[in-house]
């Protein structure tokens, strides 16, 4: 194997690759460990782990929060130049341009500010399970879009049935059967969150509560939604509040 242009080892996560390295003295005993197992070390910053989606089946998504316009495209490249995807959530729109300019391809969901950076030789996985995902309001979309682009993302199919609350339930009964159709459903719900519980009640799929700080007065951060899907009489999953990416993770690994 010989060494690329800007130093790195061709093939860096190659196992004969790396010993060479380590023979030559070009890497340290820990780098090499650090290499084998995935790890990316970006200075001082961030270790970027490139084969999580080999363990785990889930992507790595990198959150945009406190992090450096800097800091998010160092991430977002080595994450394209390693496995050819990049998932980045709540990016700020200084960061965009650089980062879009970084990858072949990309789609944004503006709502939930989740950007996903694709290089020209990246293979998505093969199409496989159907996983719905269901808001209670409009307001619950921005959450929900993170879960709808991690399960699109690794090779399902996604349904979106959006703002079809307890307020106007027939609303929810009009499209029981493109839910039915599901291996999986998410259900993003603030206020209450009893929508969830509704919808695990009628469909024959596994159902995941995905409870949004939507609302008003007591409760309303999300603590409410949270409470009353964890105390739901049907058979219904539930995930953290706004934990949209962990919800369409877990759908996903489902649904496939």
């Amino acid at each position: 194997m010989e060494d690329g242009d800007d130093g790195e080892i061709a093939g860096g996560d190659d196992v004969e690759a790396v010993l060479e390295a380590l023979d030559r003295d070009e890497l340290t005993v820990t780098e090499a460990r650090e290499r084998l197992g995935g790890v990316r070390q970006l200075g001082e910053f961030a270790r970027v782990d490139t084969r999580q989606g080999e363990r785990t089946g889930i992507p790595e998504v990198i959150e945009a929060e406190r992090k450096t316009d800097s800091e998010l495209l160092e991430i977002g490249e080595e994450l394209l130049a390693s496995i050819g995807l990049a998932l980045l959530t709540g990016v700020p729109e200084s960061a965009r341009p650089d980062l879009q300019a970084a990858a072949d391809e990309c789609e944004f969901y503006e709502r939930s500010g989740t950007l996903v950076l694709r290089a020209e030789d990246y293979e998505p996985p093969e199409k496989r399970g159907r996983v719905g995902v269901v808001t209670a309001g409009t307001s619950d979309i921005a959450v929900a879009e993170q879960t709808a682009a991690i399960a699109a993302e690794m090779g399902c199919h996604v349904e979106t049935v959006y703002d079809v609350g307890v307020s106007a339930i027939h609303r929810l009964f009009a499209e029981r059967e493109t839910l039915e159709a599901c291996d999986c459903v998410v259900v993003a719900a603030g206020r209450e969150g009893a929508l969830a519980t509704v919808v695990a009640g009628l469909v024959s799929a596994p159902v995941i509560g995905l409870p949004v700080g939507t609302g008003a007065g007591y409760g309303g951060d999300g603590e409410a939604a949270l409470m009353g899907m964890l105390q739901s009489c049907t058979y219904l999953t539930v995930v953290n509040v706004d934990a949209g990416f962990v919800a369409g993770g877990q759908a996903a690994l489902i649904a496939r």
